[in-house]
């Protein structure tokens, strides 16, 4: 619940192991299992209230762009195991993906260079480099364009 970029960078940082790239932001209440597994890059956005886990290992690529309440999972329970075992594995988002609204990704998915993930889609299996997905579970919807050469700008006039 710190207001400041700064501060909350710094603890992410220091306190919590988060490895952040320059000029990235995570905005408030964002919440995480296993911080030090995290590692995100440079020019980056996490919305606010994102839930991050990285007990099996996220990564998060240069310009990628989150928006609000997107939870990325790296471990769950297999229901078919008779004891409801744990599986998992990595998740990694690569560069100048963006990420809609309340987007669920699960584990060991890669989320290609320049993807768009649609806002409420659940993200089962790897998506392929600029194309835009969504649904429940995601689907293919379209190709995006690909040269882009954008910087996210956490600096709002309205903060």
């Amino acid at each position: 619940l710190v207001p400041s970029h700064r501060v909350r960078r710094f603890l992410y940082r220091h306190v919590f192991g988060v490895t952040i790239g320059r000029g990235s932001a995570i905005h408030w209440q964002c919440r995480f299992f296993a911080p030090q597994g995290v590692s995100i890059g440079d020019n980056t956005i996490i919305g606010n209230n994102a839930f991050l886990d990285g007990r099996c290992g996220l990564s998060i690529g240069n310009r990628v762009i989150t928006a609000s309440e997107v939870a990325i999972y790296t471990l769950q329970h297999d229901i078919d195991d008779p004891l409801f075992a744990h599986v998992g594995g990595p998740v990694v988002i690569e560069d100048y993906v963006y990420i809609g609204p309340r987007v669920i990704i699960l584990p060991g998915v890669r989320v290609c260079e320049g993807a768009v993930v649609a806002a409420g889609a659940v993200v089962t299996r790897d998506v392929a480099a600029y194309t835009l997905v969504g649904g429940v579970p995601a689907r293919f919807i379209r190709e995006r364009p690909r040269q882009l050469m954008y910087v996210p700008d956490f600096q709002m006039p309205f903060q």
